[in-house]
């Protein structure tokens, strides 16, 4: 991995400088990017469409299928599979430098493709989760480090900011098209038969997934690394993973040997307040929407909202921030986030004529296809995502080019690892979720959502808060960068 950052950095070129020029040097950058660093935008559309098609509809399958209630469901997403997601995630950095980025990804698909098809075909509780979810966890893991060394390896140090603002618009782009997937999915209301298996809506959504999950294997396929053949030459499979289960334990115990290592846990564990918030869209938002909003609201294309605007924003601010260091970023976009979630705690008759103008009336009724009264959570959720997404486009890229721009060569994938840490602290938040759900926006009785969601706003301040006023003691020195 290190000989081809080398290779990376040998084809650096300038950026000019200067106004308008200097502005689209900056996206131009990319006009002689490898081929790698194209299939690995695409292998990043295709994975968190997937994933996010599987996450809408997680929290809604263990409850209307599987019969868990909503304490239950929340506990098992928040407390098991997705911790277990982000744990195999660590671990799955080392395993990725030690056997290279091509053979990680089929693992991680081919894993993946196993679990979702039992998700599809059973409702069985212990089945779904033993031989299902777990799995599941694992097969994530194994791909989301791996696209974040890709774009470090395959990347020149004048691409990487850029590279990193537009991998996270495409992981953006993948939301969207999973929210409107499963806000259509939902309201089709289809009932198919296959020789007698009739699968439910939620079990429809996860053959979404799997079908995204099979185009993966062609996607890979054709994604190569001159330096992993050196590591083709074992002799056996038993050797094989005899050697990269002995490299990828030194790998480990480096890293505990590093102090950039332990501050950089810190950093993430601060950030994985904000991870909450962005979580909570996937994991309370559709039993909130459907409580609040109706059955079946259309809260995919509400969370599109949030994808739509980092389409664009994340590449802008990534143009405009690169001589910025990543950690000043992200205190900046923390802060912009905490400030947008304070808007879901409000008093809704304060929306209502906001939700009867004009505006309100386009977004209910042309954008969502609402019928009827809009109600005024709508415009709420549009102006808190709208703000959120500002401070997203600011952080969020840079979390990622953070991890990776402190990382020694050679363990880019281990340190890239490490930037799904702050989702270990955010799902363990959200793993309250049902908890919260019951007490305040419950299926059946008098809701307080506002203060829900007053809980979540405060939880996101201690992100920003944290990272500037203990930045003396855990900021790493970034490469390539002069503060």
């Amino acid at each position: 991995m290190g000989e081809a950052i080398k290779e990376a950095v040998a084809a650096e070129e300038h950026v000019a400088p200067g106004a308008i020029s200097g502005f689209i040097a900056k996206f131009t950058v990319l006009r002689g990017a490898r081929r790698e660093l194209w299939l690995t935008f695409l292998i990043k559309f295709l994975i968190y469409a997937a994933y996010s098609v599987t996450n809408k509809t997680m929290v809604l399958w263990l409850s209307k299928d599987l019969g868990f209630s909503d304490q239950a469901a929340g506990a098992l997403v928040g407390w098991v599979w997705a911790p277990a997601m982000t744990v195999f995630t660590l671990l799955a950095g080392s395993l990725t430098d030690a056997i290279g980025l091509r053979r990680t990804f089929f693992l991680g698909v081919a894993i993946c493709t196993v679990a979702r098809s039992v998700m599809v075909v059973t409702t069985i509780p212990w089945l779904a989760l033993v031989c299902g979810v777990l799995p599941l966890a694992v097969g994530e893991a194994l791909g989301t480090p791996v696209l974040l060394a890709a774009t470090r390896v395959y990347s020149t140090t004048q691409q990487r900011s850029i590279s990193f603002s537009i991998i996270y618009a495409i992981m953006n782009v993948g939301y969207f098209v999973a929210g409107w997937v499963f806000d259509f999915v939902r309201r089709l209301d289809f009932h198919p038969t296959f020789f007698g298996f009739a699968p439910t809506t939620h079990q429809q959504l996860f053959m979404v997934s799997l079908g995204l999950e099979i185009i993966l294997f062609p996607t890979i396929y054709f994604l190569r690394r001159r330096a992993e053949r050196e590591r083709e030459t074992h002799p056996t499979i038993l050797g094989t993973i005899r050697a990269s289960a002995a490299e990828t334990t030194d790998l480990f115990r480096r890293l505990l040997g590093q102090s950039a290592f332990f501050r950089l846990l810190v950093f993430f564990l601060l950030i994985g307040f904000l991870k909450a918030i962005f979580l909570q869209m996937d994991y309370v938002f559709p039993k909130f929407g459907d409580r609040e909003l109706g059955l079946n609201a259309p809260v995919g294309k509400l969370a599109g909202i949030n994808s739509i605007l980092i389409i664009f924003l994340a590449p802008l601010v990534g143009a405009l921030t690169q001589k910025y260091s990543a950690y000043r970023m992200v205190i900046i976009g923390g802060a912009i986030c905490a400030a947008g979630v304070f808007i879901m705690s409000l008093p809704t008759d304060w929306f209502v004529s906001a939700a009867n103008s004009v505006p309100g009336q386009f977004l209910g009724h042309s954008y969502l296809g609402v019928s009827g009264t809009i109600h005024p959570y709508y415009v709420m959720t549009t102006l808190y995502l709208a703000v959120f997404s500002v401070g997203e486009a600011f952080y969020s890229p840079r979390v990622y080019e953070y991890a990776a721009s402190i990382a020694p060569p050679g363990q880019e994938a281990s340190y890239g690892s490490l930037a799904y840490l702050p989702f270990l602290v955010g799902k363990l938040l959200v793993g309250t979720s049902g908890w919260l759900l019951a007490a305040f926006c419950p299926e059946q009785g008098p809701r307080h959502s506002g203060i829900m969601w007053f809980i979540f706003a405060l939880a996101a301040a201690v992100a920003p808060v944290g990272l500037f006023v203990f930045q003396r003691y855990i900021r790493v020195h970034e490469a390539g960068r002069a503060d």
